[in-house]
């Protein structure tokens, strides 16, 4: 525990078996590591009385089922749909999901911050596959639109859309569109997860959905729930399941969460919020951060 490099000169962490890559246990969570303490900041300030209301949350995915239990009302959604020469629009659909990967993450959403208005970009247009010219037009399409949160637990692995995805992320970030990526499950190069203009997140094996952490050896930047996570499923069903597709949006409800009560933040701010309620340092372990009780 008393390495003398700092978490982002130690070397990559070895594939924990039975965890998504990228993701932290909970020993290797408990891991201290010294910040600058900012005392007017925590969970209560941060989030305190919030349910998200006021804040717009777009899914970019597989659909999501609307009148879902755990998820309800969505509002608008649209899909991808390709023209004769492959150039894809997104147009307005009904909000369904043949997967269930969009309404399992809605679901998450909407059980950390019930008062969102959730939206849905359909770009697994299958299912469970998409064209690159499908996510760029949906993640182009929710950044338009001006959402507050957008969650993207999706990633692709080509290297031919790295430029036109770095472009989009950093206009979201300068939109003031907090956009929230899950890593791949897999430890491969992939994006836009790994690109510093998005909040990128991974899972850690605890319960609490509330419960997250700050990584200081990025480019993950937290640890959210991911781990044999019960989500919602279509036809109203509830299953567990596990990847850091369900951690990320643990974060874009908080997202939502800290915005319904500061929704003047930007993203660079936002960012900051969730380094300094994280569980390692607001002070769960104990430690230099302890809040006041």
């Amino acid at each position: 525990m008393n390495d003398p490099d700092p978490p982002w000169r130690r070397p990559p962490r070895a594939v924990t078996p039975g965890m998504p890559a990228w993701g932290v246990t909970r020993e290797e969570a408990r891991r201290e590591f010294a910040a600058v303490p900012m005392d007017s900041v925590g969970p209560e300030w941060a989030w305190g009385g919030s349910d998200g209301s006021g804040v717009r949350v777009c899914v970019v995915d597989s659909g999501v089922e609307a009148g879902h239990p755990m998820v309800g009302e969505v509002g608008p959604a649209v899909t991808a749909v390709p023209d004769e020469d492959g150039e894809v629009s997104m147009v307005p659909c009904e909000p369904v999901d043949r997967a269930g990967h969009g309404t399992a993450c809605a679901g998450v959403i909407r059980s950390v911050a019930p008062g969102v208005t959730l939206s849905s970009a359909q770009v697994l247009t299958d299912g469970r596959t998409g064209s690159g010219p499908a996510l760029i037009a949906g993640l182009s399409w929710a950044i338009e639109q001006d959402f507050d949160v957008i969650n993207l637990s999706l990633a692709t692995t080509r290297p031919a859309l790295t430029a036109q995805l770095h472009e989009l992320v950093d206009r979201a970030y300068f939109r003031r569109c907090a956009l929230v990526v899950s890593a791949h499950n897999r430890p491969v190069p992939s994006y836009p997860w790994s690109f510093s203009s998005v909040i990128s997140v991974a899972s850690h094996d605890e319960d609490d959905p509330m419960t997250y952490y700050y990584n200081p050896a990025p480019p993950v930047e937290f640890h959210a729930r991911g781990v044999r996570v019960p989500v919602a499923w279509p036809g109203g069903g509830t299953i567990r399941s596990t990847g850091n597709s369900f951690a990320a949006p643990h974060i874009a409800g908080l997202c939502a969460l800290i915005l319904g009560k500061h929704p003047w933040l930007t993203p660079f701010q936002l960012k900051t919020v969730l380094f300094l309620c994280a569980a390692n340092t607001a002070g769960r372990l104990g430690g230099a951060h302890d809040e006041p009780c």
